[in-house]
């Protein structure tokens, strides 16, 4: 478990419920508050809204909608996020290919190192103060 993960309010946007059971539990387990979950991006959209957050994990596919619009809003506000997806990465919109994502399905220790790369302070190295920078490719 990463200690820079305590307390840190991490939105789940997930349309599948049991799946987004198993991310609320591993979240709360690795110390996170969790927001939602939010089944549709309209919904993520309106928590965004109100809610503080410091990191999100986005489904791409809700419900036959994908969910790049909620990673814009979170890119307007600073708020680092990794998607989660069963797809490959080259099947994401180009412009988000870059961004990181699990690998459906994942274990927490994936999900841990996820989260805890994007709360990384910067550096010299990586220049993003969210750590939400794209990946080299």
């Amino acid at each position: 478990m990463h200690n820079r993960l305590l307390g840190r309010r991490i939105l789940v946007v997930e349309d599948e419920m049991l799946v987004a059971w198993l991310l609320q539990d591993m979240l709360t387990d690795l110390g996170c508050v969790v927001i939602g979950p939010a089944a549709s991006v309209g919904a993520a959209l309106a928590l965004i809204e109100v809610q503080g957050l410091d990191a999100a994990v986005l489904d791409v596919n809700l419900g036959g909608q994908m969910s790049y619009p909620v990673a814009d809003a979170l890119l307007a506000r600073g708020v680092p996020f990794v998607f989660s997806t069963g797809y490959a990465s080259n099947r994401l919109q180009e412009g988000y290919r870059t961004y990181s994502a699990l690998q459906k399905p994942y274990h927490m220790t994936e999900l841990s190192d996820a989260l805890a790369g994007l709360m990384a302070p910067a550096d010299a190295d990586h220049p993003s103060e969210t750590g939400n920078a794209p990946l080299a490719a």
